[in-house]
């Protein structure tokens, strides 16, 4: 799982057994690949629209999903409409197409799935609710068995 800090610089990795370690994501003009690409986008994005909380947890091999699920909140309805709607006007300007929506009507918890990154913009309450990041944090089976 990552924490996400520092203006888009880094993210802190939390694992599972407690070790934690810093890790800058690449950046586009990198030759980065096309998940990477997204992720930068969306974290700059989520980060310009003030999003709170950002985690972001790392699904490649886990899923067949995407590469990365993106978990923020916003501080109201109108703010969590708010980030999901600038998220997909900056999703769109870098050539990163349209990304599947779903939930923008309530403005509790949107999902937008980019293909590469899914997205969810929770209000706080929401968010605790469901706690979406410990599902996706919990370790993997084969580093739990003992042999």
């Amino acid at each position: 799982m990552f924490c996400h800090s520092e203006k888009g610089k880094a993210l802190t990795t939390v694992h599972a057994k407690g070790k934690t370690l810093a890790v800058v994501p690449k950046s586009p003009e990198r030759g980065a690949d096309a998940a990477a690409r997204a992720l930068h986008a969306v974290l700059t994005s989520l980060e310009d629209s003030k999003a709170e909380d950002i985690v972001t947890i790392d699904i490649a091999g886990k899923s067949a999903l995407g590469d990365f699920m993106v978990v923020v909140s916003g501080r109201s309805s109108r703010h969590v409409m708010a980030i999901s709607d600038h998220l997909l006007t900056d999703l769109k300007d870098e050539g990163l197409g349209s990304a599947r929506v779903e939930g923008q009507e309530g403005g509790d918890w949107i999902l937008i799935d980019t293909g590469d990154v899914i997205v969810h913009v929770f209000r706080p309450e929401i968010r605790e609710f469901y706690n979406i990041e410990k599902m996706w944090a919990a370790p993997d089976m084969d580093e739990e068995t003992v042999h």
